[in-house]
């Protein structure tokens, strides 16, 4: 229960399903907003209201340790490296389908339940991903690295609703959470200024500011502040004849330098990526050289490519189309109709 309208009506419908159903809060971050709030007890408020009109029994426990150590380093680890990571992904694989099933399992649960727009289907001893019914909520993407032993405990009671109908399960029980925005960016920054958050960590080390030519056109605060095809916050307004606005091309950490560009967005396509720490599901496919659909990133319509599978764990993506700054550090997901079939993180790209 995370205290939103999706985990809220996720409850309601697997007990109408006739279940016993327990509500498991999760606080996973320990710090306030910048006006002092700290809104993990504003989402715990609504999960109590939200157990009480249900009449079942709910618990929160703290993950903040666990999350620290197997999600936020490693974010910032990435960013680091120039690259930009998705904690989205991490957190459901490290902590939301880690800790929290462990614990819901020793408390004598036989499944855990989210609030997630996705599906699942059991064949012969195999689990598989599949995307919900609601194509503009579907999130198997930040699902893409679940394992066989994390899927065979789960279920996903959303996984054949719409969004609105979601939204008037809730308004007709009158829950607390009916109307309750939905949560966006990153988790433990909120509705934060993400260079203010990022201050906290790194210290401003600012650089110059190039264009492809190498003319220096401006002044960065620091490269982990910007990512591929990025178009504001870059103060570069009237430095170029040209009306067109400036975009980011590439991070050169070697140099400390951000490469920008603007008119022809050419520069910004790739032909193809290559794939670290890519997760089958259910298990790797069988032709080592094989066609599919891929996203790169979250909001985006699914790509034809072909993968050339090159260890266990690591795979060659060729684009059919040219695809527009794909981006080391997120995630390439991968499709064969309704199933997901895996991911990975995309390590580098080529031209």
């Amino acid at each position: 229960m995370s205290g939103g309208v999706d985990s809220s009506v996720a409850a309601y419908l697997l007990k109408e399903q006739g279940y016993e159903v327990i509500g498991l809060f999760m606080k996973n971050w320990e710090e306030t907003d910048t006006n002092g709030h700290c809104t993990s007890e504003a989402d715990y408020t609504d999960v109590r209201s939200v157990c009480a009109s249900l009449d079942i029994p709910y618990y929160s426990i703290n993950f903040s340790k666990q999350y620290m150590e197997r999600v936020f380093e490693h974010f910032l680890e990435e960013y680091r490296k120039g690259r930009t990571p998705n904690p989205d992904v991490l957190c459901n694989r490290e902590i939301k389908f880690g800790p929290f099933l462990e614990q819901a399992l020793a408390m004598g649960a036989d499944f855990i339940a989210t609030g997630h727009y996705c599906d699942i289907s059991h064949f012969n001893g195999k689990h598989y991903l599949l995307k919900a019914i609601d194509q503009n909520k579907d999130q198997t993407y930040f699902l893409n690295q679940l394992n066989q032993k994390q899927l065979e405990k789960v279920i996903f009671p959303l996984g054949k609703i719409q969004k609105p109908v979601v939204r008037e399960i809730a308004e007709k029980l009158n829950l607390s959470t009916a109307k309750k925005k939905d949560s966006t960016g990153i988790c433990f920054i909120g509705e934060r200024n993400f260079r203010e958050f990022m201050k906290n960590y790194f210290p401003n080390r600012a650089g110059e500011i190039v264009d492809i030519s190498g003319n220096v056109v401006g002044e960065h605060i620091g490269l982990m502040y910007y990512t591929l095809g990025q178009r504001r916050g870059l103060g570069l307004g009237g430095t170029c004849e040209s009306q067109e606005r400036w975009f980011v091309v590439e991070k050169d950490l070697g140099k400390n330098r951000l490469v920008v560009s603007h008119g022809d967005e050419s520069v910004l396509d790739s032909v193809g990526c290559f794939v670290n720490e890519i997760n089958w599901i259910p298990t790797k496919p069988d032709k080592s050289i094989f066609e599919c659909k891929a996203k790169f990133r979250y909001r985006q319509a699914e790509q034809d490519v072909t993968v050339e599978i090159l260890s266990d764990i690591s795979a060659k993506v060729v684009f059919l189309q040219k695809q527009r700054a794909v981006t080391p550090g997120q995630y390439a997901v991968f499709y064969d109709g309704e199933k997901c079939i895996g991911g990975g993180v995309i390590d580098k790209v080529t031209k």
